[in-house]
């Protein structure tokens, strides 16, 4: 019996953020057929570090992998037998129709939202982040909290709650952050990586200015053009210094996001060993009885 090659699995990311980027690019580098979604104006901030600016400029590259937007819908089959990766906005209930994916993987990490229950969208389903529960929300869930469990798999059971603070760079946690204050339109001229200095003027969101918290590089920006709701990420400064690898930070993989993606391999892989198992424990069987009857 010969096992499915992963060429013909396909897989559905939903989130295009790094951590959704990271374990696409994961996928596609197994072999796996990968298919990103996400809103039509996502608020994600750390661009460098993920595909979503595909969605506003057609195309985007991460680490040497290449992401193209799917305008078309019914171009799905055509492109995904080319194995580029592909970036869709249509609403997700189309999508996962036209995809009818293999595998499906919630990455949109939305921390303080209660997932709705996605088992049964595909044949396995995974949950990164706080608020999942294996064996109920999702199939599998994988943990994204820095420490030890990072990129553990979970097969039954909640993910760890949301820690509440961002992890420290150059000394600094959530004062490297900034939100939007109210509901608008973010607006900037800036540049991830671009040095920046404290107070100065980043953004706006009419008719509020947005400054830098302190001096360092821009690490997560949100796209000019985008509507926030107050309470959304859209700044992040790096304040460490460049020669130290702040710089570096900014764009590819990070590392957190490369141990979430690594989990989601893993849960795939188990996944797929144990139905490679059911099959030959099947086809054994068939054979025993199909002797008994001779």
């Amino acid at each position: 019996m010969t096992d499915q090659p992963k060429n013909q699995y396909r897989v559905l990311v939903r989130g295009s953020g790094d951590v959704g980027s990271a374990v696409a690019h994961g996928l596609l580098g197994a072999g796996y057929v990968v298919v990103l979604h996400d809103q039509p104006q996502p608020a994600t901030t750390r661009r460098g570090m993920a595909f979503t600016d595909a969605i506003f400029d057609g195309q985007a590259t991460l680490e040497g992998v290449a992401a193209r937007r799917l305008d078309h819908l019914p171009d799905l089959g055509v492109l995904l037998a080319t194995g580029i990766l592909l970036v869709v906005v249509v609403p997700f209930d189309l999508l996962v129709a036209a995809l009818q994916p293999d595998v499906l993987v919630d990455a949109r990490m939305r921390k303080r939202s209660q997932p709705e229950v996605q088992r049964g969208l595909a044949a396995l389903t995974i949950g990164l982040g706080p608020n999942f529960v294996a064996g109920d929300t999702v199939d599998r869930a994988v943990e994204t909290s820095w420490g030890p469990d990072l990129g553990q798999v979970i097969s039954h059971g909640p993910t760890q709650p949301l820690a509440g603070e961002p992890r420290s760079l150059g000394g600094h946690g959530r004062e490297r952050l900034v939100y939007a204050p109210v509901d608008g339109l973010f607006h900037t001229e800036h540049r991830i990586g671009d040095a920046v200095q404290a107070g100065e003027v980043v953004g706006s969101i009419d008719p509020v200015a947005l400054s830098a918290p302190l001096s360092g590089r821009l690490r997560g920006l949100t796209h000019d053009g985008v509507p926030v709701v107050r309470g959304t990420k859209v700044i992040e400064v790096d304040p460490r210094d460049t020669a130290a690898g702040g710089l570096v930070a900014m764009t590819g993989i990070g590392e957190r996001p490369g141990r979430i993606a690594a989990g989601v391999l893993q849960a795939i892989q188990e996944w797929m060993d144990a139905r490679t198992a059911e099959r030959r424990q099947a086809s054994l069987a068939a054979d025993a009885a199909e002797e008994r009857r001779e």
